[in-house]
């Protein structure tokens, strides 16, 4: 079997914009189980965009980026539901820079051949597949970034500025227009990779500080760190929309407490939803039930709510609801990569 006979059948994303789920949600206020939470998550965003002094970041784990949710979350951006975003760099580099460039993930089934693929050069994420090659190809455009700037630590937010930048600058290149990296850089809401070295920019930094041992760029995630918990300190009222868990999730919960070792007396994030199909056995729920993390100081429990569902399934359900509602078009503009401006 070619490689050609696998990477035929494109991944499309969803777009919410074209079909309204009003009647589906306000359906499923009055049922039972996974849709009454469902729709009960809907009402509690719908209660941030309407908070007028409510902050939201959006928090991505997982690879619904690359299973058809990436213009879902490009639409918020767009349509001002999100202030900031907290993700793995696998969701912002592996699959939304990727796309960007113009290459594609692709239909294939969790149960072939491993080995095969291996031998084909192409990596599978669950039913869905992607060019190795490509995938390569993305890693060496993030050290050709790397190469042209200032020699100098720079958090993730200020690099993925930079990647934004190269895309609008650079539109022979940037194949897709409408990218995650670029609409935030267009909108001025700021992008935070905690762990951006575990994913595809990480071998394009890797290459170029193996290339510039003595002076290099490098990536300070305590300046992420620093700079999202300013970001809750000049907001103060603060709403999380968690898609997944892990890293993502709990470094945007612990901005509350690091406010507070700053000497900074901030409210607990006062709306919260996560959609995730984790569970506490293992005591994590990847990163603590929201309940759990009141505890912690970190999270109010008057308006929180767990949706345990893979996401794809029930994402574009919420952000339809919301998009069709219209409620964030009266929204404030918080632009939040404003405040790093030098």
């Amino acid at each position: 079997m070619k490689k050609s006979d696998l990477l035929k059948d494109e991944i499309k994303h969803i777009d919410i914009k074209s079909f309204d789920s009003t009647q589906l949600i306000n359906a499923m206020r009055d049922m039972s189980f996974t849709s009454r939470d469902t729709a009960n998550a809907t009402d509690i965003f719908d209660l941030m965009i309407n908070d007028k002094d409510c902050s939201i970041i959006l928090t991505m784990a997982g690879s619904t980026s690359a299973g058809g949710c990436m213009q879902i979350y490009v639409d918020m951006i767009k349509s001002n539901m999100i202030d900031a975003v907290v993700a793995t760099g696998a969701s912002i580099i592996d699959m939304d820079f990727f796309e960007a460039l113009g290459f594609k993930h692709y239909k294939g089934r969790s149960d072939m051949d491993d080995k095969m693929l291996r031998d084909l050069y192409i990596d599978r994420i669950y039913d869905t597949l992607i060019d190795e090659e490509q995938l390569q190809m993305c890693d060496n455009t993030v050290y050709e970034i790397a190469d042209q700037l200032e020699r100098r630590p720079y958090s993730s937010r200020e690099f993925i500025h930079e990647m934004g930048k190269w895309l609008v600058n650079n539109p022979n290149k940037a194949v897709k227009k409408d990218s995650l990296i670029q609409v935030a850089y267009e909108h001025n809401v700021p992008i935070f990779c905690p762990a951006f070295s575990d994913s595809s920019a990480g071998f394009g930094l890797v290459r170029h500080q193996w290339e510039n041992p003595d002076k290099h760029l490098s990536i300070d995630s305590v300046a992420d760190f620093l700079e999202l918990t300013k970001i809750k300190m000049a907001a103060s009222t603060t709403g999380l929309f968690m898609i997944g868990g892990g890293v993502p999730k709990n470094f945007t919960q612990d901005i509350v407490i690091c406010a507070e070792v700053l000497g900074k007396n901030v409210p607990m994030h006062k709306y919260a939803i996560q959609i995730t199909v984790a569970d506490a056995r293992d005591g994590a729920c990847s990163s603590s039930t929201l309940k759990e993390a009141s505890s912690w100081g970190k999270v109010d429990t008057v308006h929180e709510q767990m949706v345990y569902a893979e996401a794809t399934s029930v994402l574009p359900l919420i952000v339809s609801y919301l998009y069709h509602k219209g409620d964030w078009r009266k929204r404030k503009k918080y632009e939040w990569s404003k405040l790093f401006k030098k």
